[in-house]
């Protein structure tokens, strides 16, 4: 899946986003490190702000399409 792809659900889901950051980290594919930075996560717990790109990137996640997800969220104002 190329980035650009990741890139387009992260940003439907997070249409607030300050930033949002797709790395292929081997070059396969299917190893990402996302980073978003969204008002969204505001009190949020890690776990609770982790859930919510999982969310959005289920399907890819679902179908195997994403082998491995490295998450990095950030809380904006």
């Amino acid at each position: 899946m190329a980035t650009d792809q990741l890139r387009t659900l992260l940003a439907d889901a997070f249409p607030d986003a300050s930033e949002l950051d797709v790395q292929d980290r081997t070059g396969t594919g299917d190893h990402f490190q996302v980073t978003v930075a969204s008002p969204r996560f505001a009190g949020l717990s890690l776990l609770e702000q982790h859930r919510l790109v999982n969310e959005a990137l289920a399907a890819p996640l679902a179908d195997g399409t994403i082998h491995e997800l490295r998450i990095r969220t950030k809380g904006t104002q």
